[in-house]
């Protein structure tokens, strides 16, 4: 894949997310969180899971009042309007949708946070030049990027990362040994636009190449999963604007039975219970967390 003109990325996403906010709305949870949720309790519902996920990025990235946030692909601002709202933080959302940057926008006026919390359409490679900021998050963000891409991607963000600050890179990685399928094309084209997927160490060489403290790594696939085995809200079995144009992660088919007990026989393995959860509040591994070191 050869670097990209920031017109053909805003094509790619363009072409993919502006088919209408309200069909989203449709199967995504009340807060129009795109990406997978983190379910402390595997029976949970999908809207808790989605604040759970956000909480938790927020957790990483341990943000005060006060610092400044800076959203890279924030889809409808989701975490930009939650980080506002319960760390007071000042949050600047960038994305290349401008239907999500209309939709974050109007939200962040009802609920009161000019001032405090900002959505752009816009380039996150067009911020001006001096734009600095205490934490950086890219939720979902890496996997539209394209791996020869990765120096040029986590070069800037380093930049735009003070000394000391903390950046959160979320993402799909594939396992060790992928190998290209015609399922994997499907994903790419019609799922994930300009879609490329690395592996975990490639990313993490990558964000450590571009002068990263890598801090902790977490794996969320079991989370990811939940939704497909039935943890979608219920309003997303109606059609809705050119509900079949699109392929999206939610409209894959619901994984088999089997598939379902083993998920939530791991789950209940690998979730802590009440008081391991109170103790681990602070700092819970996520993928691909970094500091930028203090020079």
């Amino acid at each position: 894949m050869r670097p990209r003109s920031k017109e053909a990325d805003a094509k790619a996403i363009a072409h993919h997310y502006d088919v209408s906010n309200e069909f989203y709305a449709l199967f995504l949870d009340p807060l129009m969180v795109y990406t997978c949720a983190y379910y402390r309790d595997p029976d949970g519902k999908l809207e808790q899971a989605q604040r759970d996920k956000l909480d938790l990025v927020c957790r990483k990235l341990e943000l005060e009042a006060g610092e400044t946030l800076l959203d890279i692909g924030c889809g409808w601002g989701s975490l930009s309007i939650w980080a506002a709202q319960h760390y007071g933080v000042r949050a600047h959302g960038v994305t290349l949708s401008k239907a999500q940057a209309d939709y974050a926008t109007e939200r962040i006026r009802r609920e009161g946070l000019e001032g405090r919390c900002t959505v752009e359409y816009r380039d996150y490679r067009d911020l001006p030049p001096d734009a600095r900021f205490d934490k950086i998050a890219a939720v979902g963000v890496i996997e539209h990027v394209g791996i020869p891409n990765y120096p040029a991607f986590f070069g800037r963000v380093r930049r735009r990362l003070r000394d000391g600050g903390l950046y959160l890179n979320h993402g799909i990685v594939h396992e060790f040994h992928w190998k290209a399928t015609s399922q994997i094309e499907f994903l790419y084209r019609h799922v994930f636009p300009n879609g490329d997927l690395a592996g975990l160490s490639e990313t993490l060489t990558e964000i450590e190449r571009a002068g990263f403290e890598i801090m902790d790594v977490e794996g969320l696939r079991l989370h990811y999963a939940l939704p497909s085995l039935g943890r979608a809200p219920a309003r997303a079995g109606r059609r809705g604007p050119r509900a079949g144009r699109r392929a999206h992660v939610s409209d894959l088919a619901p994984l088999p039975d089997v598939l379902r007990r083993r998920v939530h026989r791991e789950l209940d393995r690998a979730l802590p219970g009440p008081d391991a959860q109170a103790a681990r509040s602070r700092r819970e591994p996520c993928a691909s967390h970094a500091r930028a070191p203090v020079r």
